[in-house]
């Protein structure tokens, strides 16, 4: 498949573009990234170098590619941080642009707004943008338990509370959701939970919680969640293959106790995860 991926990116290290673009690639789908920014490193750093693109760069980018006549054969749109709202009226544009040149094309919005524990990180309307722009033109979305609470505007005490709240988000145009570091009552203490819900049901995928800490792990799973999800048509099947990759790659380099998720050395995760977890309907 053709994906058009547009995000930030990195040249050492491991987010955004740098972390969805490889997986996709080793799965032997191509992948047109555009970049949001072109740092040296991720934040999490606290310094850092490189330009942040401004929204007309990216349309202009996008522009080429529609003028190689490519459009019609591009199966999906990826979407993840956003610096501003102008940068999320452009990825969304495209986004159209594609689904009007395939309208089988899907647009999968990553919906980066903050973490529990740090709040909200993203720039004042962001926040806004995601919940009344984005979240309505997407086919899939892929929130994390904060995202999903401040998209949803309930609190996600629970499991049950957790579909519920991802069925808001479905009546207001996504078909798909997947919630990403689910942690509820009902979740162990030594374990983490994903969820994904469509037309088709609820569906819990739980793993062993790892003593891991590291940036772009969820930019790598709502890449590789989407394409398996346009690869088979199961949001569960989609969910084992991405939840079983992702735990493969953060249990690599938890042991190799490295700072930057291993997503080049631990990269036949991606296409013969070394543990499969089943999901359970919930």
């Amino acid at each position: 498949m053709n994906i058009l991926s547009i995000q930030s990116h990195v040249a050492y290290g491991h987010v955004g573009n740098a972390s969805a673009t490889f997986p996709l690639q080793r799965l032997g789908h191509e992948v047109w990234p555009v970049h949001t920014v072109q740092f040296s490193n991720h934040t999490g750093y606290g310094a850092w170098r490189g330009p942040v693109f401004s929204a007309d760069i990216v349309r202009e980018v996008v522009q080429g590619v529609a003028e190689r006549g490519v459009l019609p054969t591009c199966d999906g749109v990826l979407s993840g941080y956003m610096g501003d709202v102008s940068i999320g009226e452009a990825i969304l544009d495209a986004a159209a642009r594609v689904k009007a040149a395939n309208p089988k094309a899907l647009y999968c919005c990553d919906p980066v707004i903050g973490d529990v524990g740090r709040g909200v990180f993203v720039r004042p309307g962001i926040p806004d943008f995601m919940r009344d722009r984005a979240v309505p033109a997407a086919d899939v979305v892929t929130p994390n338990q904060f995202e999903l609470e401040h998209l949803a505007g309930v609190s996600v005490g629970s499991l049950g509370a957790a579909v519920a709240a991802a069925r808001m988000l479905r009546a207001r145009g996504p078909e798909t959701v997947l919630v990403t570091s689910l942690q509820t009552p009902e979740t162990p203490d030594d374990a983490i939970d994903l969820l994904a819900v469509d037309g088709q049901g609820a569906f819990r995928l739980r793993t062993p919680l790892l003593p891991v800490s590291v940036n772009g792990a969820g930019d790598a799973i709502a890449a590789l969640f989407f394409v398996h999800l346009l690869s088979t048509g199961s949001a569960a099947e989609a969910l084992s293959l991405a939840g079983s990759s992702v735990y493969g790659l953060l249990k690599a380099t938890a042991e190799a106790g490295s700072r930057e998720i291993l997503t080049v050395a631990a990269q036949d995760e991606f296409v013969r995860p070394s543990r499969l977890f089943t999901p359970e309907a919930v």
